[in-house]
């Protein structure tokens, strides 16, 4: 079987406490695209381990993969395997041989052009990890592989062509100084380097044939989706979005297993209670300006900054129509809705239940950016919930979460015409209401 955990929003929605949750029952955990650009916070037994690459269920002992869709940065990835080690963690990482790399003029360009944008007026707000130009790269077939890696004469003829391309753009095109991100025989020696660590410790696998392999010996197969539906480059509030396709559809494309598998499990969307994020965009329902403290509280409550970033993120409200679009999208059969204690013991709750678009009422994404940011929300107003005692609410059950919250919850499932599963009431994999298990 398998399970399929998508962001229906924007990103950080806790994504990696739903795959830690859940992951119990998975033999493998894949990540099919993005890169270190992803942050999963998972919280165990009080330890918080912040991930960025390496796939949540390699805390739960679980295998993990790095699929071909994704793009890997592998000083990123020694550096969490090797801080997981240090904590008593024995992760079993496997990386896609066709998988790209993140080689350093990705990074180094990632910065200059996001500066160039800032400058025309359409800064995005990237993490500076060099993500979008190894997709730039892989579509434009001058990539690095990690198949790649494993033969030094290959490595080498891929470097020297993609190399000079790179000084050229740096030095020709944007007037600067390109350094050792440009130096052929370093960058061979290092990733040589490490085709040889991956080669030694057994990580590299052909990913369809991987997976196939467990799916036909009755394994269990969880997909991790990373940043969230409208940050996706097709479905998303272009140009403001990331360079691959976090929305359910890509679990088969980034990991090799077909349509017709995926398609048959389960659909999971991950809805945060409220609306945060990290970056440049249209943002319909965020409090600003005389609600800057509220969202400060709530920001502050929530611990709203970026796992990879550190930027304090942007907050709103829940925004209906953005969900809408998600469920049609993805296809969710089910939804898990964290971070309800946050919003508990507020004055006032509401929610951006449709837009106002020039006079027009809509209750869902437009396709452009720009109408997006036309877009005045059209609110409903909730009963807000008391604080209350959440590590016995998740031990006692749904019925424990207060009516109020209950009623909000219970509206979320009629917007994305799919149930809710489960409830994170605290960050803790204790502290999470379950209704329905998606492996059952």
């Amino acid at each position: 079987m398998t399970v399929t955990i998508v962001g229906s929003q924007l990103g950080d929605e806790g994504k990696g406490a739903l795959v830690d949750l859940w992951g119990g029952e998975a033999d493998v955990v894949v990540r099919y695209q993005g890169g270190d650009n992803a942050g999963h916070t998972v919280v165990e037994g009080g330890e918080e381990y912040a991930l960025s690459l390496v796939p949540s269920g390699a805390v739960r002992g679980k295998v993990g993969v790095l699929g071909n869709g994704c793009v890997v940065n592998p000083r990123t990835l020694f550096d969490e395997l090797d801080e997981l080690r240090g904590k008593g963690l024995d992760p079993d990482v496997r990386v896609a041989r066709r998988a790209h790399v993140i080689l350093p003029y990705h990074r180094r360009l990632d910065g200059i052009e996001e500066e160039a944008k800032a400058d025309s007026g359409v800064k995005v707000g990237t993490t500076g990890r060099g993500i979008g130009p190894t997709y730039e790269d892989k579509a434009g077939r001058r990539g690095v592989r990690i198949g790649d890696l494993l033969d030094p004469e290959v490595l080498r003829e891929r470097l020297e062509y993609a190399v000079p391309q790179k000084r050229a753009l740096i030095e020709d095109v944007y007037g600067l100084e390109a350094g050792e991100e440009c130096d052929v025989e370093a960058l061979h020696e290092e990733f040589a380097a490490v085709g040889e660590r991956l080669r030694e410790e057994g990580m590299t696998v052909d990913c369809g044939d991987f997976l196939h392999e467990r799916r036909e010996a009755g394994k269990n197969l969880m997909f991790e989706g990373a940043q969230g539906t409208s940050i996706d480059v097709d479905h998303g509030n272009y140009p403001y979005v990331t360079s691959s396709n976090p929305t359910a559809g890509a679990a088969a494309v980034g990991s090799g297993v077909g349509p017709t598998v995926t398609g048959r499990g389960e659909v999971v969307g991950v809805v945060k209670a409220y609306l945060s994020r990290v970056g440049e965009g249209p943002l319909p329902t965020e409090l600003e300006g005389p609600d800057e403290e509220l969202a400060d509280f709530i920001r502050e409550k929530g611990g709203e900054f970026g796992t990879v970033t550190g930027r304090p993120r942007r907050i709103g409200w829940l925004d209906v129509p953005m969900l809408r679009h998600a469920s049609r999208a993805n296809g969710f059969t089910g939804i898990a809705v964290n971070h309800v204690d946050v919003l508990a013991g507020l004055d006032e709750v509401h929610v951006g239940h449709a837009y106002d678009l020039d006079g027009e009422t809509i209750e869902t994404v437009p396709s452009t950016t720009e109408e997006w940011a036309r877009c005045e929300p059209i609110l409903r107003e909730f009963e807000p919930w008391p604080e209350v005692d959440w590590a016995d609410v998740a031990e006692t059950g749904y019925e424990a979460i207060p009516d109020a919250a209950r009623e909000y919850l219970g509206y979320a499932e009629e917007q994305v015409e799919a149930p809710v599963y489960a409830v994170g009431v605290g960050p803790d994999r204790a502290e999470t209401v379950v209704r329905a298990n998606p492996w059952e």
